[in-house]
């Protein structure tokens, strides 16, 4: 079997994973705009609906997982080839992660809504942390599709902007408690969403680098700005 050959059925199993991965991103990012909807609308069915989606992407993760294990046993790969199937196992596993971040979102919406304590507090200030995120994420896997270097750094620098979303929803929080006690249970539990968002920040911030990674071979994890730019460039 000639090289080529094995080259193209190399990029077959590949387009293949790909595709999977594609697909458990757009469930992930379908449950991060469907937990903020449901907070913002004290909607259970659609904490329900965030809650089952996280067993299929679950599920997605271990298939993936799976395939990936076939290719290398098929293919042998090395190299860059290597470098994308190692990139690829990582990107899913941040995925699933922010998909966890999104069911936990969920759980803590269901006590919000059922407790019913929440509905005066500044919720709708958690939208744009989370549209941010949500964003990040479908960027990320954009940028990975096309192995768009340019598109993992602005990524990188953007998930700054979630951070200081962070703070200020903090500081506002804090506000909030020490003008009336009686805020602070409901308070709690909005910050645990914000850290969530924040954390799905993260993941995405983790997927840009994995990319920079799969194109320049260099492991930029817990590299400055500067430096992972002067890779790129």
């Amino acid at each position: 079997m000639n090289e080529k050959h094995l080259s193209s059925q190399f990029d077959s199993d590949m387009n293949g994973v790909s595709s999977q991965l594609m697909e458990m991103g757009g469930l992930v990012e379908t449950q991060i705009q469907r937990v903020i909807t449901a907070l913002a609308n004290f909607s259970l069915s659609l904490v329900n609906d965030v809650i089952e989606t996280e067993g299929k992407v679950n599920a997605m993760e271990v298939a993936i997982d799976h395939a990936l294990t076939a290719v290398v046993a098929r293919r042998q790969p090395a190299a860059r080839d290597l470098r994308l199937l190692l990139a690829i196992s990582k990107i899913t596993t941040n995925l699933e992660r922010a998909g966890d971040e999104a069911d936990k979102i969920a759980r803590r919406v269901r006590s919000i809504v059922e407790g019913g304590d929440a509905r005066k507090m500044p919720i709708g200030d958690l939208r744009l942390a989370s549209d941010l995120a949500s964003g990040l994420i479908h960027r990320a896997l954009d940028a990975f599709a096309r192995l768009d270097l340019d598109a993992a750094v602005s990524i990188l620098k953007e998930d700054d902007l979630i951070d200081q979303e962070f703070k200020g929803f903090t500081r506002k929080l804090i506000t909030y408690m020490m003008e009336d006690p009686r805020t602070i249970s409901s308070s709690l539990d909005l910050l645990f969403i914000a850290k969530a968002i924040e954390r799905i920040g993260d993941h995405a911030k983790n997927i840009a680098e994995f990319i920079i990674y799969i194109v320049k071979g260099t492991d930029v994890r817990h590299s400055s700005l500067l430096h992972i730019e002067s890779v790129v460039h």
